[in-house]
């Protein structure tokens, strides 16, 4: 959950608790091995809920879906918005900007950045990703930044180049199978910092790398590229508690 100008954000829901086998595409699957932080219901509020992709349970699971009539807005990619078929959520195709309003509360721009969650030629396999560029109203440069899930990419690393962003959220994990071998289906510790680096955020958040069995790099890739990266990458860096809030 993100608070920005009185908005409650909250990011790709997934409140399952651990254990279950969840399928991906082309036989592959992963198991949840950890648990939320928080219950749905301590969460209070919801004004907008970002879903990068509606397809993948890692990003939207069955309590995590269930949330989703609770938020006043709901983005997500055109074709999950079709699919969710609800009267609370609007699909972005990449670089499409929406304005969103309520009442008491500032405008939110919100524009929908490149992702590629697999290997050159696989997005008829793996399906539509966004990310989300938020701004407050009038601010040319961007509040948040959501990387979504995404492999390293020439659209990603021009994407970083062209933002100037406050903080930026980038998921990492290196998700792998067995099935489909070396093949990446998003950034590895060493590729997050690397977009770190490039980006060049006020501060930089770690996410999307542990809890799922299809985390190859994981946690301890995430940690162990930090503690490599240049000592100006690192102090952008920020590791947050889970389940506290914490004033960035």
């Amino acid at each position: 959950m993100v608070e920005f100008d009185h908005w409650r954000i909250l990011i790709d829901p997934t409140f399952d608790p651990p254990g279950r086998r969840y399928p991906f595409a082309l036989g592959t699957s992963s198991v949840k091995t950890r648990g939320p932080a928080l219950q749905p219901h301590e969460l209070g509020r919801v004004d907008l809920i970002l879903v990068s992709h509606d397809h993948h349970a890692d990003n939207l699971d069955r309590a995590g879906r269930a949330l989703l009539p609770r938020a006043t807005h709901v983005l997500t990619t055109a074709s999950g918005a079709r699919r969710l078929n609800a009267a609370n959520t609007q699909g972005l195709t990449t670089g499409q900007t929406i304005a969103l309003t309520m009442d008491g509360k500032p405008r939110l721009n919100i524009t929908a950045t490149p992702c590629r969650h697999g290997p050159p030629l696989s997005r008829a396999i793996v399906g539509d990703v966004i990310g989300f560029a938020i701004r407050g109203e009038g601010a040319a440069d961007v509040a948040l930044w959501v990387t979504g899930d995404t492999v390293l990419c020439r659209a990603v690393l021009r994407t970083a180049r062209n933002l100037d962003v406050d903080v930026a959220i980038v998921n990492a994990g290196g998700v792998g199978f067995p099935l489909t071998g070396p093949l990446k289906y998003t950034m590895t510790g060493v590729d997050a910092v690397r977009l770190i680096t490039e980006l060049a955020p006020r501060v930089a958040l770690a996410a999307h790398y542990d809890g799922w069995s299809h985390f190859r790099d994981g946690e301890e890739g995430m940690r162990h590229a930090v503690d490599g990266a240049p000592a100006s990458t690192r102090a952008l860096i920020r590791w947050l508690p889970d389940g506290e809030p914490v004033d960035i």
